[in-house]
């Protein structure tokens, strides 16, 4: 399996927080049968490892990763989880070390075009580019396609149904994340058929 592979899956990666453990479940169902295929899952929560577990069973067909993988114990812990995938929010000499011991296909992020070099120097093709919108959008996508133009960018961070387009226009942009389809008040609802027609939605843009 390929990072390009999972990320080329669908236009948008779901950036998905879970509070609950019952929700891990029906929440991959319904992003997964909107259209979205790769669904990261970021460390940010105690219960968030045995969420991969439990949306990896409840639907086998999707990627499912970790995000906010930024040291060791959180790279263990999504090796252990069985993720299918892991997203860092930036690069550390650490990071690489330990993903080029791992199979698993590893997305880390860069905000500024050392990080990028620094990345493409070990190998690194793919790159998660945070926080997007922060760190200057499309404009700064443009600028690092420059003289970089073999890297290519999973922008994420404040992207929007609105503005997802704009990222994925470029050339070196092979999907975003995002979190606007996981309306915390549907979920708080568990109303996983609006979630699902959010997903779709995400899942139809170029």
């Amino acid at each position: 399996m390929s990072i390009e592979k999972i990320l080329a899956s669908a236009p948008v990666v779901p950036v998905v927080v879970i509070e609950k453990l019952e929700d891990a479940a029906p929440l991959a169902r319904a992003l997964f049968n909107g259209g979205l295929k790769a669904l990261e899952v970021t460390l940010r929560t105690p219960i968030a490892a045995e969420a991969v577990k439990l949306m990896k069973a409840a639907v086998p067909e999707a990627y499912v990763g970790t995000g906010t993988v930024v040291d060791k114990a959180s790279f263990d812990a999504s090796v252990a989880a069985g993720a299918d995938f892991m997203v860092s929010p930036g690069v550390s000499d650490e990071l690489i070390t330990l993903a080029k011991t791992s199979d698993i296909p590893f997305l880390p992020g860069a905000a500024t075009a050392s990080e990028v070099m620094q990345l493409a120097s070990h190998g690194f093709k793919y790159l998660k580019f945070f926080p997007a919108e922060a760190a200057g959008g499309t404009a700064m996508l443009k600028s690092i396609g420059g003289p970089l133009p073999h890297i290519t960018f999973c922008p994420t961070g404040g992207i929007s149904l609105a503005t997802a387009p704009n990222y994925l226009a470029l050339n070196n942009v092979i999907c975003v994340g995002g979190t606007w389809m996981l309306d915390k008040q549907l979920i708080e609802n568990k109303d996983w058929q609006a979630i699902e027609a959010l997903a779709r939605q995400a899942s139809e843009l170029k």
